[in-house]
């Protein structure tokens, strides 16, 4: 059983809905409205993992999944989600599957995984084209590919963004092996969401303590500051960079980073500076009560978006963390409004036509 949908179907559905909307035409009427009907108003999640049914068959079919068993993640469906949404007046969520990179290591099975994972994506939505958006992969080993896996989600099926883990293949994305991938992502002007993989070199374990819980945060501090360190971030002035997980620890070592710089023992302080006010953060942990202080002294509300992390976090808990987002002192009503959906439907234009 072919587990991708054909060229031609996606090219009808999702890229055609898509691309009309990034040129500026009109959308349907399906397209604007909620379920209910009512005009979509609203959070926009831009940290949602979702796993439709043609990827889940894929890779259990490529025995990267077990059929049985395994994360509780891979069990996303579309039903759980729109619940989920409803339950937490979520309008819409840009979905990603943040694939290790190692998985793509053999080209023949990333240009299979990569074409599975985008095609269903743009399936999914072409289905809910009011609700959906997606973040495309790419398989970064094989840059070559990867430019041409890129070029294709986002000019044919309509990807509102491309996700690329902290590193692939022990290096981190400052690297020059990587710099044609970032050149071609700057020339489309490109959304890139940067997801955590864990630290490649890390064989030290803590008991009792699960790597998300400090070493994917780690793990996305460190692809920031190789990204800044490497000169990648300011060659490619056009890209926009989300930061999954607000961050990690970037927003907290910002002094730390502007002294070194001052002794010449890291980039000039100005250039963090501005670094670090050009990445995007989503809220999808550690936003807290104790976090989005200091997140927002060091970024302002404009660089911040809604995420839930669902379904790696469980329904129960999305709504306990958006409570506590909404109940957080340190926001105030419009910058609760910018961060909910003001901020997203300004960096994702396709999403937002299609939300009109």
């Amino acid at each position: 059983m072919d587990m991708s949908i054909t060229r031609r179907r996606a090219l009808q559905t999702a890229g055609v809905a898509a691309v009309a909307a990034g040129i500026g035409l009109a959308p349907g009427p399906a397209a604007s409205a909620s379920p209910s009907g009512r005009k979509a108003t609203g959070r926009i999640d831009t940290h949602h993992h979702a796993v439709p049914d043609d990827m889940r068959q894929w890779a259990i079919a490529r025995g990267l999944i077990p059929e049985e068993g395994g994360p509780s993640w891979v069990y996303w469906t579309e039903e759980d989600a729109l619940q989920l949404m409803r339950d937490n007046d979520i309008a819409a969520a840009v979905v990603s599957a943040p694939v290790p990179s190692v998985a793509f290591a053999d080209r023949d099975l990333a240009e299979e995984g990569v074409r599975v994972c985008n095609e269903s994506y743009a399936q999914l939505v072409a289905d809910h084209p009011g609700r959906f958006g997606f973040f495309a992969n790419v398989a970064p080993l094989h840059v070559d590919l990867a430019i041409d896996q890129a070029a294709y989600a986002l000019d044919e099926l309509g990807a509102d963004g491309i996700i690329l883990m902290a590193s692939a293949g022990g290096r981190y994305l400052g690297d020059p092996a990587f710099d044609r991938l970032f050149a071609a992502l700057n020339e489309r002007r490109a959304v890139v969401f940067v997801h955590p993989d864990g630290l490649p070199d890390s064989t030290l374990e803590l008991p009792g303590v699960s790597p998300s819980l400090a070493d994917f945060l780690l793990d996305t501090t460190r692809a920031a500051l190789n990204l800044i360190a490497s000169g990648t971030l300011e060659r490619n002035p056009d890209l926009s960079i989300i930061l999954s997980h607000a961050g990690g620890f970037l927003p907290y070592l910002a002094g730390r980073a502007e002294s070194q710089g001052r002794r010449g023992e890291f980039v000039d302080p100005e250039v963090f500076g501005r670094a670090l006010r050009r990445f995007y953060y989503d809220t999808a942990l550690p936003a807290s009560p104790y976090a989005m202080p200091t997140l927002l002294k060091a970024v302002g509300p404009s660089q911040i978006f809604y995420g839930t992390d669902f379904a790696a976090r469980p329904a129960d808990e999305v709504g306990a963390i958006t409570v506590d987002l909404d109940r957080d002192q340190a926001l105030d009503r419009q910058t609760r409004h910018a961060i909910n959906r003001r901020n997203a439907l300004r960096v994702f234009p396709r999403l937002a036509k299609r939300l009109q």
